[in-house]
């Protein structure tokens, strides 16, 4: 397959699962892909833990499953990474996790937020750029501090998914500024760690790492890890940056008014600008495309709601797979064709983690409403695809309250993949659509690594190559109906947020 190429390596470490992709030069080609899931865990309800040690043997995984798809790793002559973000990695001096991490979806510092807003809030918006939520580290080590009295002391060396994955593989601990914007403890306009913030979150400043930039190559493959990787040793390793950025990039949007709207675990609606653009009801990243910027409305759940319930409730349907050899989610498809717009009546709220944009009320939960006798496991499906499409319209409607303009429009993530999601999600923005191929991080992340190898003048540079699956057209009529559903979803929204809130 690639014997005569060179190859390089994207590895991105998601919420759910690390993704390899493998791309052959010239011509920046998808040669093979693999993928393994590692758990989250879930101590209390809203709080959300992962393992570090799971992350490295994933990617080991999967790389040892490019290479059984005919990629020949000697043959790789670059690698980078990237990751979901906020996650802090807190290591002993001996570069050791000292407990497992809390991940951006965890809900547990409801109050250390509340004390930073009541007390902070200016300060922090002005350096930050950002407002504090439970999403962001710094609250999630105030509640450590609070709560785990002692662990604190213990840390010695403070990374991030991507960067903790990547020190394995070469001995060098440093993160990228995009990364660092992450933790609500960057200061954003003077490009380094706040004093300040840092020492709201009991950290001291030493243990966070150097910070470069996204392109930078950061280190070599080292012979231990060429060992339990099958990487050439010492290749070029560049530093990536977080999931967001990296697939912003990778899915083409890098001009003013690009607008992603992601249908991963998470899910987002980001639009590219030429400057930051502050609100305190989005998110705001450099770009890794340098003087561009992107602002990001975002909601905690999307596929990770299909991926609940093909879990909880599709034990048939994967029985049904793999005897016939198909993707369960193929199957999951059919069955929600089988039910028409509006699912019968059935209102999916996808609250399953408490919400971010537009709400940022870490108290909602998720449900559905409108069930009858006549109620089938199709509609139950539609509509959760329905209640997630409407939860990113909501998000939609955070970036329209700020005047962005919205030129074109990209659809991204493991959801994209599905004909039906892709059109619910056409017709309820009532907006035409491209979907990138293969639009994801972890190809953002090979181009990346071929931009810090030198395989292309830039950034931009490298997305020459790049190409789009399908384009999809809103139907008027279908959307129609989607903007009165769309109105029944906010009123459901609306009626069931104080039950969540105990405000009777």
């Amino acid at each position: 397959m690639s014997e005569n190429r060179d190859i390089l390596l994207g590895i991105d470490f998601g919420t759910g699962g690390c993704k390899v992709t493998a791309i052959s030069m010239p011509g920046a080609s998808v040669v093979a892909e693999a993928s393994l899931e590692y758990p989250t865990f879930f101590p209390r309800p809203g709080w959300a833990e992962q393992n570090p040690s799971d992350w490295y043997g994933a990617m080991c995984a999967s790389i040892s499953k490019i290479s059984e798809k005919g990629v020949d790793l000697k043959r790789v002559r670059a690698v980078a990474f990237d990751g979901s973000t906020h996650n802090a990695v807190l290591l002993d001096e001996n570069y050791k996790p000292v407990r497992n991490t809390i991940m951006w979806t965890d809900q547990r510092s409801v109050s250390q937020c509340k004390y930073l807003r009541e007390n902070y809030a200016q300060k922090i918006f002005e350096t930050a750029y950002q407002m504090p939520t439970p999403t962001w580290t710094l609250p999630q080590l105030m509640w450590l501090k609070e709560n785990e009295p002692g662990l604190l002391g213990r840390v010695r060396r403070v990374l991030f998914v991507k960067d903790y994955a990547r020190f394995l593989v070469t001995g060098e601990a440093c993160t990228d500024y995009i990364e660092a914007q992450g933790t609500l403890f960057f200061d954003a306009a003077a490009g380094k760690w706040s004093d300040f913030l840092v020492g709201l979150s009991g950290l001291d400043i030493s243990a966070l790492p150097k910070i470069v930039k996204p392109c930078d190559v950061v280190g070599g493959v080292t012979k231990k890890a060429a060992e339990e990787t099958g990487l050439p040793e010492g290749i070029p390793v560049v530093c990536g940056s977080s999931d967001s950025a990296v697939e912003d990039y990778g899915a083409g949007a890098v001009e003013e008014g690009d607008c992603i709207i992601k249908l991963a675990t998470a899910g987002n609606v980001n639009v590219m600008t030429g400057s930051p653009r502050k609100s305190e009801t989005t998110l705001t990243y450099s770009h890794i495309v340098d003087g561009m910027w992107y602002s990001v409305a975002a909601t905690n759940a999307a596929a990770l709601c299909l991926r609940w319930f093909r879990d909880a409730f599709c034990g048939a349907e994967k029985s049904e797979a793999e005897a016939r050899g198909r993707r369960v989610f193929s199957i999951i498809d059919d069955l929600a064709r089988n039910s028409d717009i509006g699912a019968g009546g059935v209102v999916f709220m996808p609250y399953l983690q408490g919400e971010r944009s537009p709400y940022w009320d870490p108290n909602l939960r998720a449900s559905f409403t409108g069930v009858s006798i006549s109620s089938t496991k199709g509609d139950f499906i539609r509509a959760l695809m329905e209640g997630v499409a409407f939860s990113l319209r909501d998000c939609r409607g955070a970036i329209e309250k700020m005047g962005l303009d919205v030129k074109r429009i990209f659809l991204i993530g493991g959801g994209a993949r599905s004909d039906i999601w892709g059109e619910i999600i056409c017709n309820v923005f009532n907006r035409p659509a491209s979907v990138p191929i293969p639009g994801d991080a972890s190809y953002g992340s090979a181009l990346l690594a071929g931009v810090g190898a030198g395989f292309f003048a830039s950034p931009k540079d490298a997305l020459k190559h790049l190409k789009m699956a399908r384009s999809l057209e809103p139907d008027q009529e279908k959307a129609q109906l989607y903007a009165e559903l769309f109105k029944k979803y906010k009123a459901t929204h609306d009626a069931l947020a104080p039950v969540y809130n105990n405000n009777f």
